[in-house]
């Protein structure tokens, strides 16, 4: 056949259908050019579904089915993600030894096809296409999305509800919890290791009662529909935040999970490089600032407090000013934000109570800057968090707070970048030699920063995916870091006001190594992989 021949046209010359039946089925398709002709046809009613199908298969060349629910003989989870169903218009129907059958509403779609075998062939199977009507692979998501939200969705009250959506957000080692109002229905996802998963589409009609709920246990106005933050404080080992948003189809929550007495890691545990005096020089200090900076949710305040478990020592008289406090550490003084109080007042306090080390939660503007300068230029040391892309920039982000060139060059000793990567899951990862193309890009960045990445005896991993890692084939996170000290030569930099362009010219000269020579080396280690690294940094 032709390939640029319609195939409303192929279907009029075997007799399928009449001329008539395609005029129609087009007038349809304005209405929905979502939808092929072939699946409008069957909408419509116009042709027998086995009748159809089969003539599509000859002309397209595939092997067809008319799916049902029943015809699915396997658990779709345990090979497909739901989500990617969803997103390709596949459904896997049957696994014969090593060879897993997935129809497709769209055989011509190359990209969703290619996803498909890529993550079946990770477990081990060889893809068999089929076409079938993407109604038929509708249908059958709805069931599977029925049956994946009967743990939740089918909890008796709404209070059941609730609870339960929590408590497994909690076993799948879930972050966050967004409960958010579509069109037609309320969608619950759970941020796992840094990805967001859909876990059940709840019907619209409970939205009410879902949200009064929420509020209720969060300490939220009911009546009130703007913007506004709560807290959940009835769950034994977790303190929840709670945050609304107000959207065009109802308010959206977001519930971050915080758990309770977790011990505080190691840095090195954390990713930090494995040089106790590499961690003494850039940590142990006096009359000065050191500040962790990264994007939000990366990992910055875990990183703090294993700093400060490193420093704690009974002589010394350490203090925090958090908003909140996310985990209380015995023999340090911490304090939390509340209404009344703000990161610049509560310093101001702490600095007459004769601390030797201030943690500040995060530097959020000139005022709370300008405070933490002046406790380091007066005999304290501060460690705090703020939001830039590397460790360069923080002195940019300072200087357009306001702290002239002079107190940043004197005060700030050392800034450390960070990103949270995926660690590759141990229950499924398959063990492989690197491609050319991986070791290619892994020395073209170590050419470029001057580091030799030696390949002897290392290998990588194929992230398989299983029920321990969600089926995303990484478990948990870990920190990949670049470090600035600010030697005299570059203080030099600052207090002239050089950019941060010349300042990242000397620091490479003296050392300095940005996050990806980190990372890299964390692949060498077995650690993450070059795909994850990529979907984190960025590299190309």
């Amino acid at each position: 056949m032709n390939r640029r021949t319609p195939i409303g046209v192929e279907l009029v010359k075997r007799g399928v259908v009449k001329e008539i039946d395609i005029e129609t089925a087009l007038e349809y398709q304005k209405q929905h050019p979502d939808k092929k002709i072939g699946d409008i046809l069957n909408i419509l009613n116009l042709c027998p579904q086995k009748e159809l199908i089969e003539a599509m298969g000859e002309i397209l060349g595939e092997n067809v089915i008319i799916l049902n629910s029943d015809d699915v003989k396997i658990k779709e989870e345990d090979y497909l993600p739901l989500d990617v169903c969803k997103a390709c218009k596949a459904i896997l129907f049957e696994v014969i030894g090593r060879r897993a059958k997935v129809c497709f509403a769209d055989t011509s779609n190359n990209k969703s096809i290619e996803e498909v075998r890529s993550i079946l062939l990770k477990h081990g199977f060889i893809m068999e296409k089929f076409l079938t009507f993407q109604t038929n692979i509708e249908t059958v998501i709805k069931s599977l999305e029925s049956k994946e939200d009967a743990t939740i969705s089918s909890s008796g009250d709404v209070t059941k509800l609730v609870d339960t959506i929590i408590r497994s957000a909690m076993e799948k080692r879930a972050s966050d919890i967004h409960v958010e109002p579509l069109e037609n229905s309320v969608r619950v996802r759970y941020r796992v290791d840094g990805e967001l998963i859909t876990v059940a589409n709840i019907e619209k009609s409970k939205q009410a009662q879902l949200i009064g709920r929420i509020k209720a246990i969060s300490n939220m106005h009911q009546e009130k529909q703007d913007a506004q933050d709560g807290a959940i404080s009835t769950y034994e080992d977790y303190n929840i935040r709670v945050a609304s948003q107000r959207t065009i189809d109802g308010e959206k929550f977001c519930l971050r999970l915080l758990k309770k007495n977790e011990g505080i890691r190691s840095i090195f545990d954390l990713g930090f490089p494995s040089d106790e005096g590499m961690l003494k020089k850039c940590f142990d200090k006096r009359n000065s600032i050191t500040i962790i900076a990264a994007p939000t949710g990366q990992g910055k305040t875990t990183t703090l407090y294993s700093i400060l478990d490193y420093l704690n020592r009974p002589e010394i008289n350490i203090t925090t000013v958090e908003d909140p406090v996310e985990i209380r550490v015995p023999g340090i003084n911490q304090i939390e934000i509340d209404e009344k109080s703000t990161f610049a007042s509560s310093l101001r306090s702490i600095l007459r109570n004769d601390p030797d080390i201030i943690l500040l939660g995060e530097i959020r503007d000139g005022e709370s800057a300008e405070i933490a300068i002046q406790a380091g230029q007066t005999g304290h040391y501060v460690l705090s968090t703020i939001h830039t892309i590397n460790a360069i920039e923080v002195i940019t982000r300072l200087r357009k707070m306001g702290i002239s060139d002079y107190d940043i060059s004197s005060t700030l000793a050392t800034s450390v970048s960070q990103r949270l990567v995926r660690r590759v899951c141990p229950h499924c990862a398959v063990k492989r030699a690197f491609s050319k193309q991986e070791k290619d890009l892994i020395n073209k960045f170590g050419e470029k920063y001057n580091v030799k990445f030696d390949f002897t005896n290392k290998h990588t991993y194929d992230t398989k995916g299983c029920k321990e890692c969600n089926h995303t084939g990484y478990l948990e996170r870990i920190a990949v870091y670049e470090v600035l000290e600010l030697t005299d030569e570059i203080k030099d930099l600052v207090v002239t006001g050089s950019s941060s362009l010349k300042i990242r010219e000397l620091a490479l000269e003296q050392g300095y190594k940005p996050l990806v020579i980190d990372a890299f080396q964390k692949v060498l280690d077995g650690i993450t992989t070059v795909e994850e690294v990529n979907n984190r940094l960025a590299l190309y």
